[in-house]
């Protein structure tokens, strides 16, 4: 497996782009990795230029970055095999997040198998893709909206429904910093509502304090989000988890549409060395 260099990630995204919406994920992380500084990862292809595997791995720096995933895309399941048994490019005798697309289920099962170890699926979500925000509703609301805050990590930690303490608000921290994100604030200047920006460009933690619920914020807060990745450059998508009608029904309402054949899922494997820790 090739690591590759700055120049040739220009060349990968460009490439890329030829595999939406199956390579979005990983499409979304270089580009953003592209244009802004963001934590060391590798990127790695089985072949170059013509790859058929690519895998982003992150370069483990402190404690949490146990919780940062391993993006997979793949063209088929011999090349999947063929990088994840026939190299070390991944440790199994540690805590692994894979994130894949849910069509290669089964060969990443077996792979596991052959490498002793067994996983746990934390999730299945539909990949949703605005291309043009030019129709997204230009209702302006009447509270004030601002991006978030550092000191706001903790308060989104708190909601957010796989949370895991200061590990999580570590990495909501880093999003709020390095990533665009969107707020509507109170009257006292507090964070209401919210949006953020993950790692791969996605959009994501949407949330609004049940009390401020029903008012259209969140609504709102995708509109001016979408517009915002739109006009740098960036796709704009999001992740929906499987059984979640609601927040599907309002990107769908918003002109988000997604390829039925195509969901990611999300496994970890030795989750022992969580509890450890």
């Amino acid at each position: 497996m090739k690591v590759l260099t700055k120049e040739e990630l220009k060349l990968a995204e460009k490439t890329l782009r030829h595999y939406l919406p199956k390579s979005q994920q990983v499409y979304g992380f270089i580009v953003l990795i592209n244009r802004m500084e963001a934590d060391p990862v590798d990127v790695l292809v089985d072949h170059w230029p013509d790859f058929n595997m690519l895998l982003i791995r992150p370069v483990q720096q402190e404690e949490a970055d146990i919780f940062r995933d391993v993006y997979i895309f793949t063209k088929d399941d011999v090349s999947l095999k063929n990088a994840l048994l026939g190299t070390d490019i991944l440790d199994w005798t540690q805590y692994l997040c894979l994130s894949f697309d849910l069509c290669f289920e089964k060969t990443m099962k077996a792979i596991a198998a052959n490498r002793g170890v067994t996983g746990t699926r934390l999730d299945v979500c539909h990949v949703m893709t605005l291309h043009d925000p030019s129709d997204l509703p230009t209702d302006r609301l009447s509270v004030q909206v601002s991006s978030l805050q550092e000191s706001h990590a903790a308060l989104v930690n708190s909601t957010w429904k796989f949370a895991v303490g200061e590990l999580s608000e570590r990495m909501i921290r880093n999003m709020i910093l390095n990533f665009p994100s969107c707020c509507v604030l109170d009257s006292d200047g507090q964070p209401v509502a919210w949006i953020l920006t993950y790692c791969d460009c996605a959009m994501g933690i949407l949330y609004t304090m049940p009390e401020h619920r029903r008012k259209g914020y969140a609504k709102a807060l995708v509109s001016i989000m979408a517009k915002k990745l739109h006009s740098k450059g960036y796709p704009v998508y999001c992740f929906i988890e499987e059984h979640n009608s609601l927040s599907h029904r309002l990107f769908a309402s918003l002109g988000f549409t997604e390829d039925p054949s195509y969901r990611l899922t999300w496994y970890s494997f030795n989750e022992i060395f969580l509890s450890s820790r």
